[in-house]
């Protein structure tokens, strides 16, 4: 739904005669899009060069276009049959009431890969940053952290250490 929005919020700036330029993965709005540039192949010092540039149909008939390759159904990656079940600890954060959230409980298995999904505004950023991270900084890192607010947050015993991985380009990240 947010997605949705936000390509009609720019298909109207569009309309209104701005240009817009959007770096993005994201499959909905590369086919929304009227031009795709398509950079590639590797990444970092491996990359640079412009695989393809057009149209989405222009990008599909590219055989170098990996992009592509995926946008046409070619190349997929496939939904794992099985899925982790973690290691059996959890981490439970108890009661959060940092900016939207109304008193949540929540359970987080620990060896997984964990999602927190939901629409704009709905406290995942709270959550995670403010509540569990900087909980986490303060109590595994000694980082000088205001932890958000929640009334207790159990399993901290089943962690060593925290490594806060953001959008900060990897070369520039410590």
């Amino acid at each position: 739904r947010d997605n949705d929005k936000l390509l009609q919020t720019l298909g109207r700036l569009r309309d209104l005669g701005n240009t817009l330029i959007v770096v993005e993965h994201d499959e909905d709005t590369m086919r929304y899009a009227d031009y795709i540039v398509d950079v590639g192949p590797g990444a970092g010092s491996h990359g640079g060069e412009i695989v393809a540039a057009g149209t989405l149909e222009d990008i599909l008939k590219e055989p170098r276009s990996i992009t592509g390759q995926y946008l046409s159904g070619f190349k997929k990656i496939p939904v794992p049959s099985q899925r982790r079940k973690g290691n059996g600890n959890t981490l439970k954060v108890i009661g959060a009431t940092e900016n939207n959230l109304k008193d949540v409980d929540v359970e987080i298995p620990l060896g997984t890969l964990t999602c927190v999904t939901g629409v704009s505004g709905s406290g995942k950023s709270s959550l995670v940053e403010q509540v569990l991270n900087r909980t986490l900084l303060a109590k595994l890192n000694r980082a000088r952290t205001r932890p958000g607010q929640c009334r207790a947050i159990e399993g901290i015993s089943h962690l060593d250490k925290v490594i806060d991985i953001d959008q900060s380009p990897i070369g520039r990240t410590p």
